[in-house]
């Protein structure tokens, strides 16, 4: 009897069908309502946005899907601004009483201690309001280590003047991706701090040298690095991503946004925004012998936005 191959490659295609004209429909009510509310409806704009761009975006011609909704993300917003109006009002407080010292410290501490916070409760909600196939994301990270992590690679950067933001960036984003699932598959994310600390050293010193010219090259090698680095992994076998972007390719895409929002006096953001994702999945190739036939929802659901709409706030990227 003949026996399956198991190890056998299998093919995989990431891709973005959402147009401007879309997504610009979805942006322009959005930005209409929000002006009209005085900022309430964000909460179901960015929902919207989410739904949509997510909706748009496809796996093997699978599509994911957003399940967040506008009331999850303003209850959300309510508890983040109500943070926020707590810690800016014992910082004016401190103020008042002529402790500008102590308010500035506090100020800072605060706001270094919210970010994990956010982060870890951004990465909790999103992955598990996203969805493929119906098998759910999750994020299966905790809080606390999170929270102690982040403060010693903050003290480390401290103490070495900044050098050591390399390997907090590379740590944050390797404990982060490696506790996203897909069901009953994992990432991992293999950088290393030395790596990525040449790396923008020299991108930072040849864009001086060249008059910004380089920093094409720079935004090729940082998106390989990320890509490159990442892996999924399921029952010993594994898919690689991998980047095929340019020098070239960056240059195109970020010369004609940067044209079409200064033309269009921001109105072209919607097009900004669907030709960069259109850019992401075109350039993001994987490779490897998972089945993803076999997938398993493994993971539950949590309707908390409160650390997405922090962060949002912070204006803290979701994958740092």
């Amino acid at each position: 009897m003949e026996t399956l191959n198991t190890s056998e490659k299998k093919e995989y295609k990431l891709s973005f069908d959402g147009s401007g004209s879309e997504y610009f429909g979805i942006v322009i009510v959005n930005w209409l309502l929000t002006a009209i509310t005085l900022g309430i409806y964000y909460p179901w704009a960015k929902a919207n946005q989410l739904k949509y761009l997510y909706g748009a975006t496809s796996l093997n011609d699978d599509r994911f899907a957003f399940h967040g909704t506008g009331k999850e993300m303003f209850k959300g917003f309510i508890k983040a601004i109500i943070l926020f109006i707590v810690v800016y009002g014992i910082f004016f407080w401190l103020i008042s009483m002529r402790m500008p010292v102590a308010a500035i410290l506090f100020l800072y501490a605060a706001i270094l201690g919210i970010i994990p916070i956010a982060i870890h409760g951004s990465y909790r909600y999103r992955m598990s309001r996203t969805s493929w196939r119906g098998i759910r994301f999750g994020y299966r990270g905790n809080r606390k280590e999170l929270f102690i992590n982040f403060f010693k690679w903050i003290f480390f950067t401290v103490i070495t003047f900044g050098i050591y933001g390399a390997w907090l960036s590379i740590n944050l984003r390797k404990y982060l991706l490696g506790n996203v699932r897909l069901g009953n598959m994992s990432l991992n994310y293999k950088g290393k701090g030395a790596d990525y600390f040449v790396l923008n050293l020299k991108g930072y010193f040849l864009s001086i040298i060249t008059l910004g010219i380089y920093i094409f090259w720079w935004q090729k090698n940082l998106f390989g690095y990320y890509i490159n680095n990442l892996s999924a992994e399921k029952d010993g076998n594994e898919i690689k991503f991998k980047s095929t972007a340019t020098a070239g390719d960056f240059f195109n895409l970020i010369m004609v946004n940067l044209l079409i929002l200064v033309f269009t006096l921001g109105i072209g953001y919607a097009w900004v925004v669907t030709r960069s994702m259109n850019f992401l999945m075109n350039k993001i190739e994987m490779e490897g012998d998972i089945d993803l036939d076999s997938l398993a929802q493994t993971e539950d659901v949590y309707t908390d936005a409160t650390g997405e709409d922090v962060g949002d706030m912070l204006n803290l990227d979701l994958v740092t």
